[in-house]
């Protein structure tokens, strides 16, 4: 038998796919190792699913404040030290990352070691860190289709979808959070670290949402409000079997992995994509196409206010049928077992 080290961190999208790879992964590789940045929320998510996990000290681009960025080098040497020293214990027999600063430090020290490579690119384009990994990688995994042509190695997979996500029924979801089901539920989030646009915009306007609406509100950690109601639920951070499946509508950032979760799932969703400035603009990338293939609506940040908000979610209401039309009518691909398939080969 064969082990691989999978790698990718800083949010939960960028480590949470790998878990949807595990049961495929255990029929080919009998030992999986993970490595993750020191104290991202990947290393609590890591152990929670009892894999060995290897921290590593890692460089991040700051984007907002160049400054920030000087002694960028220095660190991603470090990291690159540090990772090649992991690599030389544990010998894998490849190395699967799903990009971000996390992974590539690991990618490119298992290039230099001959370790093969695979990374997967969850967006529509190519994120910086991917652009960098694929010139040390075998292939260039992708969750769009159109995605795959625009890099030499690429091939197009879909996204990998936890199994989990399936694994809760409608009522159990709703008593999780002690629901009813006189009302619709309404989720809110703004992925793992939370999004305080989404959260400020959708607390302004509760008073009128909690008239029609059960609200579940994943807010991300340290950002709780005092603000109750019985049809308010407010968390920090969520098991989403539990909140896709109780929700019958969504309000999230348009992060890919989010985004095809709720896809698969067939959730009516309103996309506040993260802006380009605090972002490389991904998201609004990612919105406009579920946009553009009738799967979604998007309200662009910018433009987010009370009035646009309540308009936006109502709007959502009325097209509920074609989006959920759509979304059936999508074709989707078993992502987890074709990635498997390429890392056992390769």
């Amino acid at each position: 038998m064969k082990s691989i080290i999978l790698t990718g961190g800083g949010t939960a999208g960028h480590c949470t796919p790998n878990f949807a790879l595990l049961d495929n992964l255990y029929k080919y590789f009998d030992k999986i190792y993970y490595i993750g940045s020191i104290g991202g929320i990947e290393e609590r998510l890591v152990k929670e699913k009892s894999l060995p996990y290897y921290p590593i000290p890692c460089a991040k681009l700051v984007r907002s404040n160049i400054t920030k960025n000087l002694n960028l080098p220095f660190k991603f040497i470090n990291s690159i030290s540090q990772a090649k020293s992991i690599l030389k214990e544990l010998k894998p027999d490849v190395v699967f990352s799903k990009g971000g600063y996390v992974g590539l430090p690991v990618t490119i020290s298992a290039s230099q070691l001959k370790i093969p490579v695979v990374v997967h690119e969850s967006d529509l384009t190519l994120g910086l860190a991917n652009k960098i990994a694929s010139k040390f990688s075998k292939h260039v995994l992708t969750s769009f289709e159109e995605t795959a042509s625009t890099v030499k190695n690429g091939i197009y997979v879909g996204s990998p979808i936890r199994k989990e996500l399936f694994s809760v029924d409608k009522e159990t979801a709703l008593s999780h959070f002690d629901f009813k089901s006189d009302k619709p539920v309404l989720l809110v989030t703004g992925g793992s670290l939370g999004a305080t646009a989404i959260n400020k915009g959708v607390v302004e306007v509760l008073p009128t949402l909690l008239k029609d609406f059960y609200v579940l509100h994943v807010v991300g950690k340290g950002n709780l409000t005092n603000f109750t109601h019985k049809d308010y639920r407010q968390i920090e951070f969520a098991d989403m079997k539990y909140c896709y499946n109780a929700c019958d509508y969504a309000i999230s950032r348009a992060g890919a992995n989010t985004a095809f979760e709720l896809l698969a799932l067939k959730k009516p969703t309103l996309f506040i994509p993260l802006p380009k400035g605090n972002s490389r603009g991904d998201q609004v990338d990612n919105a406009k196409y579920f946009q553009n293939k009738g799967l979604a609506q998007v309200l662009l940040q910018e433009n987010l206010n009370q009035s646009t908000l309540i308009t936006a979610i109502y709007n959502l209401v009325k097209s509920k049928e074609l989006l959920i039309d759509n979304m059936r009518n999508y074709k989707r691909v078993d992502a987890s077992e074709k990635i498997v398939e390429i890392l056992n080969k390769a």
